[in-house]
């Protein structure tokens, strides 16, 4: 099959209200943002929050590419909690986009801007390099294909500061997933770590440059714990710990065995 499968019109989201909360969906059986109407920043769903362990691994982050706007929760809490980090949002729906206040999401400025933009094709040509990339691009679908890519991983490894970070949120549900996480494996020489989210069926996948040491990873852990507000450390401790639970048990899995080259680009489906 190829790696690109056929594009389809982007799709119209609907929001859902209720007295206390608004939720972003494509269908009625897929929930893709949900945000607390009187907490609008906060991280309501479980797999933002542990998309947000990216930070134990880059704690000081000055760039982020994030592929995927939604209904905006992980880039208000960046925003919001990273008051140093340039963000750069990248969405290609229009339809997405066009909610963006009915979601809270802050205008653009100095350090903060949403891209109407393939992100693929962005993150592939970006004159600079990042500290960190969120990749959570959905659709009606599933991941885009464009965003679930050997060349897409390739292109996300290269355009990563030698310390950066690329964390992916996929689903465990659909029928290519062990491909997905076999191409960022390849990408990244086998240095990945999926952490199960038991909420919605999402595994969530970071992916390093470098092999992230038990040392460095408690220094970080330690680094946030000081740097982050408490409003925002209460909201992230408990995913934080679970991200290293999973990182000291990560013994078995494919992931875990010798890898081609990188540039290998066998794709086949996905």
């Amino acid at each position: 099959m190829s790696d690109h499968l056929e594009c389809h019109p982007h799709p119209r989201p609907f929001v859902d209200n209720s007295l206390n909360s608004k939720t972003l969906h494509f269908s009625i059986c897929d929930v893709q943002s949900r945000m607390q109407i009187d907490r609008p920043n906060d991280l309501m769903l479980a797999y933002t929050r542990l998309m947000m362990g990216f930070l134990l691994f880059t704690p000081n982050p000055r760039h982020i590419a994030m592929v995927g706007l939604g209904g905006g929760s992980l880039a208000k809490f960046c925003y919001r909690y990273l008051p140093d980090t340039r963000i750069q949002v990248l969405e290609i729906n229009p339809y997405v986009i066009a909610l963006r206040n009915e979601f809270e999401v802050p205008r653009d400025d100095h350090r903060f801007n949403v891209r109407k933009e393939e992100a693929a094709d962005y993150v592939r040509t970006a004159p600079y390099r990042f500290d960190a990339i969120i990749a959570d691009g959905f659709d009606a679908n599933g991941v885009p294909p464009s965003l679930c890519s050997q060349a897409f991983y390739d292109n996300c490894h290269d355009k990563l500061q030698p310390d950066g970070v690329l964390v992916a949120n996929l689903h465990t549900g659909h029928e290519h997933f062990p491909i997905q996480l076999e191409r960022m494996a390849r990408s990244f020489a086998g240095q990945i770590l999926a952490v199960d989210d038991f909420e919605c069926n999402n595994v969530i996948v970071f992916a390093f440059k470098e092999a992230i040491t038990s040392r460095r990873f408690l220094g970080n852990l330690k680094l946030c714990a000081m740097t982050l507000v408490p409003e925002a450390w209460h909201q992230l401790e408990p995913s934080f710990f679970r991200i290293g639970k999973s990182a000291s048990g990560k013994k078995n899995h494919a992931r875990d065995r010798p890898h081609e080259h990188r540039r290998d680009r066998s794709d086949g489906p996905g």
